[in-house]
């Protein structure tokens, strides 16, 4: 396992409009568990990392609630130096299971606000479906539409919940009719985003809103299911542009990959597992 060495005092930052501001580089949490998340987590902030990406799906806010509570305890760092984001899953998309949810999170994260709470999907599933096998585990938008679950995401930020809100996997359409009935428009937008797959209209859409842009799988997705991949899909890591560009700056590819996200002004998170 890998961590490049981050130093706070040059890190680049990304800014809210309340001005408060967040690490450009983050530590994602997806498919880790159990004592990997727990170590990994204080190992990070030792390295230097300041922003921790997890969600409801993931199964992993206890056991990054303990490592937080650990290291503010030995004061290491105070929990306003954290900015820590989690994500509604689609089966809590009703009214009244938004706040509960976020709630929910914030108990096992053992936190009193979240940094940035986002819808993690467009898309609502039926109330106990984690993940759906049918049709039917589906709730249309039509019946459960995105703003009234939007609407109780702006309730959970005036209430102190979560300081500020976003979404994630929202495309351009998706955004344009959010925001066309929204009180306040989505602050982030966190989607698959690297050289391979740049979104450029998006990123030009959500920059002429002033809504910021999270990338996760930056360095590609290499470990996603075979089923999910094409045959001749080509590692990020090993484009012969990167490695040149890699080895002309002496650095590894995944920090040009990094850089390349920096640069452009988007977030960007990477798995414990990515390297």
């Amino acid at each position: 396992m890998l961590y490049i060495v981050l130093e706070s005092t040059t890190m680049i930052t990304l800014s809210f409009d309340n001005k408060d501001t967040f690490h450009c580089i983050g530590l994602g949490t997806w498919k880790a568990t159990g004592n990997e998340i727990k170590t990994t987590i204080v190992d990070a902030i030792h390295a230097g990392y300041r922003h921790i990406d997890t969600a409801a799906v993931y199964g992993n806010e206890v056991e990054i609630g303990e490592a937080l509570a650990s290291v503010f305890k030995n004061g290491e760092v105070k929990r306003e130096d954290i900015f820590i984001t989690s994500k509604l899953w689609n089966n809590a998309h009703h009214v009244s299971s938004v706040i509960p949810a976020l709630k929910e999170s914030l108990k096992k994260l053992q936190l009193d606000y979240l940094d940035l709470y986002l819808i993690h999907w467009p898309v609502a599933f039926k109330r106990g479906v984690l993940f759906p096998s049918k049709p039917s585990d589906y709730i249309p938008l039509e019946e459960l539409p995105i703003i009234d679950t939007w609407k109780q995401m702006e309730i959970a930020k005036k209430e102190g919940l979560a300081r500020h809100i976003g979404v994630s996997n929202f495309s351009k359409k998706k955004l344009q009719i959010l925001i066309s009935k929204a009180e306040s428009k989505p602050e982030i937008n966190q989607v698959e985003l690297h050289p391979l797959l740049q979104q450029n209209e998006l990123l030009n859409y959500c920059n002429s809103e002033g809504i910021l842009i999270t990338g996760y799988s930056p360095l590609g997705s290499g470990d996603r299911s075979l089923d999910m991949k094409n045959d001749d899909e080509p590692s990020l890591m090993d484009l012969e542009v990167i490695i040149n560009i890699a080895a002309k700056h002496n650095v590894m590819p995944a920090q040009v990959l990094i850089a390349w996200h920096c640069k452009r002004g988007t977030s960007r998170y990477s798995k414990i597992n990515e390297y």
